[in-house]
């Protein structure tokens, strides 16, 4: 089974025969799955935008993740409302420094992706989001399946 590893900033859409991994921190990653077709993508998005105008599709930042969704969703002759989708990430990386929340990039991305999500008629069916610390995800396009794990913290 091939491994896609996405950075941030990266977006893959693929079929059973793919299985994604990331690790993130204040950025966010999206799963979605199409359990009859077995298709699927993830995202791992660092801002929530929005995207310059010249990249409408850049998936660094949230409206671009979820416009290249869309994108691929209708390329596949499917509808939003036929996806499993999943949220993770958003953890806070420094919690003992005191940040205004005009720049709380890490709860600024996970209001941006849960609100760009809801008003493209997808429903998100687990969010684990926010805290502190990194995850590692691994998404299986062949079951659906979301493995999550706090990431080791280095010294």
């Amino acid at each position: 089974m091939p491994d896609v590893h996405l950075n941030p900033g990266d977006y893959h859409f693929g079929d059973a025969s793919t299985r994604i991994h990331t690790v993130l921190g204040s950025c966010v990653s999206i799963t979605m799955w199409h359990a009859g077709l077995r298709i699927g993508g993830m995202c791992h998005y660092m801002l929530p935008g929005p995207c310059p105008r010249e990249d409408p599709l850049n998936s660094r930042y949230a409206d671009g993740a979820v416009r290249r969704f869309l994108r691929d969703v209708r390329r596949s002759r499917t509808s939003p409302p036929q996806y499993e989708v999943k949220m993770f990430g958003g953890g806070q990386q420094f919690p003992q420094l005191i940040v205004p929340a005009a720049l709380d990039v890490a709860n600024h991305n996970i209001s941006a992706g849960i609100t760009l999500l809801e008003q493209q008629n997808f429903a998100i069916s687990v969010r684990e989001l926010g805290g502190t610390g990194a995850r590692r995800l691994i998404f299986d396009l062949a079951t659906g399946t979301v493995w999550l794990r706090a990431a080791a913290a280095t010294a």
